[in-house]
């Protein structure tokens, strides 16, 4: 089979190599997916570089999320999965060394979820870390109820790829939504997402802004790109018995907490990464999603696209240019497409 790879970290357009590569197959409980579609995130690209990542194996194919169909199935997995389209997560992780930047993977039959017919194979391959994150920050509240009726949540970067879902996520389940954004362009994103009100924080004062909407009555929870950074903005916002549910860190990898203060006001923090998730969540979000997909209405966003050739220009894009949702790889090849 084709796919991208690398044996040595760096540089992606340096370290990324292109050519022929063993086709997998079924092991007892694994399905093989002949891929469509393959997306990158930032996750994918910080191992590339070598960012917070060592090499996970001598040999990298690299990319978690993806979308194709199942065309050979393992012992154990029911037959009734050939032929049927599907997206799939955690692909190139968990130990898991060989991604979906290639055209077939073969995974736990755990990890694929139904495709539905209104999705096409790059918005499929969106969804895994996105908008499975975004679920899980999103259905924290209230101790993982996820009842957000008559509840505001503050989403910080809500035109990013998991904030743009998060957004979609939290009115679904009944809440107004503030997002905070950089540009008009993605206010207006994230306002086609749902989001009540949207604040430029580059240049509207976020605290002044939320405490007009809300009356001074602050936010229930907050579903946030930048924990450290943005603590001493959301901190000051929560309401009391509020939450924050976190999926990256950058502004500030190690900010000083006041213990006391979360204490007195039952303040809940939550810190979130997929592929570490507990399973029974996982499921729930595989599940949401595809319950949603069904229905249909459900926004995804491909920034760009590139043949699976170029894999090494698509990790280029996410690790060194401004985007707007989700970098992916179309996989089908010749006579696969």
């Amino acid at each position: 089979m084709k796919a991208a790879w690398y044996t040595r970290q760096g540089k992606p357009t340096e370290v990324m190599q292109y050519g022929e590569q063993p086709t997998p197959h079924a092991a007892a409980g694994e399905v093989r997916v002949r891929l469509r579609a393959s997306a990158v995130n930032p996750a994918d690209t910080n191992r590339t570089v070598g960012r917070s990542y060592a090499m996970e194996g001598p040999l990298i194919i690299p990319n978690s999320d993806g979308a194709g169909v199942i065309d050979e199935v393992g012992d154990g997995v029911d037959a009734s999965w050939l032929g049927r389209r599907v997206w799939l997560y955690n692909g190139q992780r968990g130990g898991r060394q060989l991604g979906t930047a290639a055209e077939f993977i073969a995974v736990n039959a755990d990890l694929v979820s139904e495709l539905p017919d209104n999705t096409s194979f790059n918005e499929g391959a969106c969804l895994g870390i996105p908008c499975m994150t975004a679920h899980r920050c999103v259905t924290l509240f209230g101790n993982g109820s996820g009842d957000l009726h008559d509840k505001t949540v503050l989403v910080t970067g809500g035109a990013g790829a998991v904030g743009h879902y998060a957004v979609q996520w939290a009115k679904r389940l009944g809440a107004r939504v503030i997002a905070t954004v950089s540009s008009n362009e993605k206010a207006a994103h994230a306002t086609a997402a749902g989001a009540d009100v949207t604040i430029n924080y580059r240049n509207e004062d976020v605290l002044a802004r939320v405490r007009e909407y809300t009356a001074n009555a602050g936010v229930h929870h907050v579903v946030d790109v930048d924990f450290g950074g943005n603590l001493p903005v959301t901190l000051p916002l929560l309401a009391a018995n509020g939450s924050i549910a976190y999926y990256a860190t950058k502004g500030n990898i190690a900010p000083v907490l006041p213990a006391p203060e979360l204490m007195r006001r039952n303040i809940s923090i939550h810190a979130v990464l997929l592929n570490g998730a507990p399973h029974a969540a996982r499921k729930r979000a595989q599940t949401g999603i595809v319950a949603w997909l069904r229905q249909g209405g459900m926004q995804h966003t491909v920034s760009a696209v590139f043949p699976l050739a170029r894999t090494a220009d698509a990790h280029d894009a996410v690790e060194y240019r401004p985007k707007l949702g989700t970098v992916v790889v179309e996989c089908a090849l010749g006579d696969n497409i």
